[in-house]
């Protein structure tokens, strides 16, 4: 069947048939595109713009379509436009000229915004319930390591002592930040586009909140133009999807770093690693390495559709169906990504003690030191040379701030007294950073217990 037959006095040339079908990757819209022409034929039998005894033949005969495709009795015929035309056709042809009266008030314009959009939804809170478990399995982990001392960096050098609970907060709130996005991006994919028809609406009677709420869409778009021209909707969730993926291979990379003997602050599971060919020793954080690699993949597709539209004039153009390949691939690794990072994280091994070891090096407490003179009324730019002049001892001496003796304290700054010590202490500096957004153990997990309520619900 050819939809447009009538106009054309030659049939299409097969590799241009080829070159402008889009059934091999938009025929996983079945089932959107099945539900939407049933609402639409609901609506169209409702207000008598086809006779109710042609609707409902054509909503069973769809149904029946649904349940063909998806216990593998209908095959998707290669040789069709696109997956509109392959269950049209197939409907005439299960049911003859009744079922031609399907496509009455619309076009495959308003009908492939519908179903991008239905598809989207759905995926968009398949996502968002994937990143809660993410975040969930590292509330658990995070739990387990409220008083697991490690140094925190800038510029990749030892800074200051924090805990690994605080570290996998930081992560928790990114997530939770692109939870916020994908919701924010739900509310403008919520808007129901059939009705705009090619690109101008119809002259029928249709009634298009009738099908905006069979199809469970909160708002009916405003302007057919845009209605069927927008794509705004799978930017913005590619945009949301590349920042996540940002997130996911920023943990990938410190993961990476964690489990190299460099730092040896965690052990990845075996089932989560793979070895060399040729180095028998290797235990390589492979699947770390992939979810980094496949961020550009997804940096890609958002670019791919952002140079697809930005010079399209309204309102359809055949551009717009390069906006399906790349989002599909986008929503396929980004749940793959998740999917394979929440048992990595869950089984692997926390080395504390290294964790500890690598804390009391590099000077970490060198601030707290400096605080400690300021709270005896040291201006702070003046407490901040004497600590470096302490350091810079320490070095030449090798000790640490710890190693010295009160003496030698006080030999730099009479203000030093024994309770330098305790004010030093790594677990009393993470103890004594109290307030909301620190790391203390206390706040860490009031915060801990805060997430939970958000995601675990």
């Amino acid at each position: 069947m050819v939809l447009w037959e009538g106009r054309f006095k030659k049939k299409i040339d097969p590799k241009t048939n080829d070159f402008n079908s889009s059934i091999k990757f938009d025929n996983r819209l079945y089932r959107e595109d099945i539900e939407g022409s049933i609402a639409h034929c609901t609506m169209l039998g409702k207000q008598n713009i086809i006779s109710k005894e042609d609707s409902k033949l054509i909503i069973e005969e769809l149904k029946n379509i649904l349940s063909d495709i998806e216990t593998d009795k209908l095959k998707f015929d290669e040789n069709a436009e696109d997956i509109h035309m392959f269950i049209e056709s197939e409907l005439i042809k299960r049911i003859g000229d009744a079922g031609k009266r399907l496509h009455t008030a619309r076009s495959r314009n308003d009908q492939i915004a519908l179903d991008i959009k239905m598809y989207l939804k759905k995926e968009i809170n398949e996502i968002i319930n994937l990143v809660k478990q993410l975040i969930v399995v590292l509330l658990e982990k995070a739990e387990a390591n409220l008083d697991t001392i490690m140094p925190g960096y800038t510029h990749m050098q030892r800074a200051q002592p924090i805990t690994f609970a605080h570290y996998l907060m930081a992560y928790v709130e990114m997530f939770l930040r692109d939870i916020d996005r994908l919701k924010d991006t739900f509310k403008r994919t919520d808007t129901m586009p059939l009705g705009s028809s090619a690109l101008a609406g119809t002259t029928f009677n249709i009634d298009r909140n009738m099908v905006k709420d069979l199809l469970g869409f909160k708002e009916i778009t405003k302007n057919s133009l845009d209605g069927v021209s927008d794509r705004d909707y799978i930017i913005e969730f590619s945009s949301d999807i590349s920042i996540m993926m940002m997130h996911l291979s920023r943990l990938s990379e410190e993961i990476i770093m964690w489990c190299s003997w460099e730092f040896k602050f965690i052990e990845l599971d075996d089932a989560f690693s793979t070895g060399s060919s040729i180095m028998p020793q290797k235990k390589n954080p492979d699947i770390a390495e992939l979810i980094r690699g496949k961020t550009g993949r997804v940096y890609g597709n958002l670019i791919q559709i952002l140079t697809t539209m930005k010079a399209l004039p309204l309102a359809y153009n055949k551009d717009m169906q390069e906006d399906k390949e790349g989002i599909f691939d986008t929503i396929d690794t980004i749940k793959l990504c998740i999917t394979t990072i929440i048992p990595m994280i869950k089984t692997f091994k926390v080395l504390k003690n290294n964790m500890r070891e690598a804390a009391k090096k590099g000077f970490i407490n060198a601030t707290d030191c400096a605080d400690y003179l300021t709270k005896k009324q040291v201006p702070f730019r003046k407490a901040y040379k004497i600590v470096g002049n302490l350091v810079s001892y320490c070095i030449d001496n090798n000790k640490t701030l710890e190693d010295l003796t009160i003496e030698e304290y006080k030999n730099v700054d009479k203000n030093f007294e024994k309770d330098i010590y305790k004010a030093i202490k790594l677990e009393e500096c993470v103890k004594n950073r109290n307030i909301i957004g620190g790391p203390s153990p206390e706040i860490v997990e009031n915060r801990i217990k805060e997430v939970k309520t958000l995601v675990c619900c």
